[in-house]
């Protein structure tokens, strides 16, 4: 199984109340191949504080032990050496076997989420940049970092650069 980079995404809502948006976009993405749901944690706290989850996975029970053994193996090569990665690779496909990739009670939702919200913890593959990272190494690249931009980093960006012009005209 090839698998794209993965980036795990937290999105809090307000009041929670969800009409399908989001998840016809998820399957537009799907059908096209650009993303893959590896894992998706849905939790909605109401305004007594009940408690409701959902969770979905794309992968098939057979890819999900598969990228479990994956994971389970990096952890253990980082915990334990060659012995932790095989030890490793078979907890990891047993616990994705029994359960979804994020296992629950990994993720404290519950405890951070206030009355009347809703949160996402999802682990999102990114298939679109499978191709374009096996040409950069064919290509003998390699990585060395990586971040995401968002709109506040450029608003932030520009707040420093209007401080640093003040500066510069005093």
């Amino acid at each position: 199984m090839s698998i794209g980079p993965v980036q795990v995404l937290v999105l809090g809502f307000a009041g929670g109340d969800f009409h399908g948006q989001i998840r016809e976009e998820l399957a537009r993405l799907r059908e096209s191949d650009t993303v893959r749901l590896i894992d998706v944690l849905f939790v909605r706290k109401d305004s007594a504080g009940n408690i409701e989850r959902l969770q979905h996975s794309d992968l098939t029970p057979e890819e999900a032990s598969e990228l479990g053994a994956i994971a389970g193996a990096l952890i253990g090569l980082g915990a334990g050496g060659a012995e932790g990665a095989e030890e490793g690779a078979a907890l990891g496909a047993e616990l994705a076997e029994e359960d979804h990739v994020l296992p629950e009670g990994v993720w404290y939702v519950d405890d951070v989420l206030p009355n009347d919200t809703a949160a996402a913890v999802a682990l999102i593959e990114h298939r679109w940049a499978i191709g374009l990272r096996d040409a950069i190494r064919e290509a003998g690249g390699f990585h060395l970092a990586d971040a995401w931009v968002h709109p506040l980093d450029l608003v932030a960006i520009g707040v420093i650069a209007g401080e640093e012009a003040e500066q510069i005209a005093r």
